[in-house]
């Protein structure tokens, strides 16, 4: 399990929270923009916003000022931005293999946070993930990979509690994966529980099907 951090004078109460731009949002106005965004990609319609020279010029002078923040598996096929029709400076993504929360993952949802003012996080799954195919099938990984997929184990090990096998059993784990992120980040990161619990953040899970494009919210 995690440790906490031990950086007390960064602890909620005792610094102030740092909102970026003018355009901050709240958590369900958020949400709302990216399933709008969604809801183009799936049907073909996407605009793809701000992909222009003026804005790769507004948010170098000006900044970025992202309005969601995610961690997603870093499979080529979850292309995050294209997946919610948004553009340079509208997400700040964190991809790694298996949507895991570590240390560094944890640093960075905090910058997100604290720095950018992010009141949306959204831990992203998706079907058919090779990192949990593998703990599924107990497969042998060597080298850093073994160290990255234990932290999915304890999502096999609730999938497989409730007594499922085959197809059933990886879209569990993988579903399981997505919870225990969430609660790991929570337990680790006393700031973003904190943030949380006064309704300045939210955390939604979700689950990408590579298949169809189609997103299932853990809400």
């Amino acid at each position: 399990m995690l440790n906490h951090h031990n950086h007390h004078a960064n602890h909620p109460h005792n610094r102030r929270r740092t909102i970026a731009g003018p355009g901050h949002m709240s958590p369900d106005e958020a949400l709302a923009r990216l399933k709008e965004g969604h809801a183009r990609f799936l049907a073909g319609k996407s605009v793809h916003p701000h992909v222009s020279r003026e804005r790769l010029l507004e948010t170098a002078t000006k900044g970025q000022h992202p309005f969601a923040s995610f961690i997603s598996c870093s499979d080529s096929r979850v292309p995050v931005e294209i997946i919610f029709d948004q553009g340079i400076g509208d997400l700040f993504v964190v991809r790694v293999a298996g949507n895991i929360i570590d240390m560094d993952e944890i640093g960075s949802t905090e910058y997100s946070e604290e720095h950018l003012g992010i009141s949306l996080l959204v831990v992203m799954g998706h079907s058919q993930c090779g990192a949990v195919s593998a703990v599924v099938q107990h497969a042998e990984v060597g080298g850093a990979v073994a160290k990255l997929v234990q932290h999915i184990t304890p999502a096999l090990e609730r999938a497989s509690s409730l007594g499922l096998t085959g197809d059933a059993l990886l879209a569990k784990t993988i579903e399981e994966n997505v919870r225990h992120s969430i609660a790991i980040l929570l337990e680790a990161s006393p700031e973003t529980a904190e943030m949380v619990h006064e309704g300045k953040v939210k955390i939604i899970g979700a689950i990408y099907h590579i298949e169809d494009g189609h997103i299932t919210w853990l809400e």
